[in-house]
């Protein structure tokens, strides 16, 4: 017994220096994500909380009143904290590749849907615009056609089938970082994860 405990010991303490490489990944830190919660009454088209995202009814002669709405919150899962949220906005022209309307649900009794609705990851970009910055939450946005047009200088006459808004965040934490991505692992509506780093109103012909 005397000699298995040695032996146990001199392979315990040799472990460290087996170890050839050092991954970022053992170096992580915790962070925040933005909570979204989209108003589902206020979309031209019915829409799922799952998938962050609403509708705009190109059909509807009253276009230009139709509505989007929702509330901007935070989760720091109690380890970090988040002093304010950048709020950017954007108008896009149609993927080459769009979900599917009605929102496909990936399977039964799954409430997600089959694919993410906008693209990822989420970066900011040079078509992105600081609307604000929050300090303050949850913030509850709600806008008309007519406001997002103006507000990305875009007439509601030119927008097309499947073209969209949509809202960014970038993230303050108390401890001064700033998380300005999200990949797919933090915010794919596909799949649930814990995090929605985007939200958006797209337009559609029904």
């Amino acid at each position: 017994m005397r000699y298995l405990i040695i032996a146990i010991l001199i392979i315990y303490t040799g472990l460290p220096a087996c170890k050839k490489a050092d991954y970022e990944w053992e170096q992580y830190q915790y962070t925040a994500v933005p909570i979204v919660t989209v108003d589902t009454t206020k979309t031209a088209l019915p829409t799922r909380q799952a998938g962050k995202v609403a509708f705009f009814n190109l059909n509807d002669p009253n276009l230009a009143d139709q509505e989007f709405a929702f509330t901007l919150d935070w989760e720091g899962f109690d380890k970090v904290t988040v002093t304010s949220i950048e709020v950017y906005t954007s108008y896009n022209k149609a993927e080459s590749s769009v979900p599917a309307y009605p929102l496909v649900i990936s399977s039964p009794g799954n409430q997600y849907t089959n694919i993410a609705q906008f693209p990822l990851p989420s970066i900011i970009g040079s078509r992105d615009k600081l609307y604000e910055t929050v300090t303050t939450f949850p913030k509850i946005y709600s806008f008309t056609a007519t406001q997002l047009a103006a507000m990305n200088n875009v007439s509601l006459g030119s927008v097309a089938v499947n073209d969209y808004f949509l809202f960014k965040f970038i993230l303050n934490l108390s401890d001064g970082r700033r998380i300005i991505t999200f990949f797919n692992n933090i915010c794919d509506e596909s799949r649930g994860e814990p995090g929605d780093c985007r939200v958006g109103v797209r337009f559609k012909k029904q």
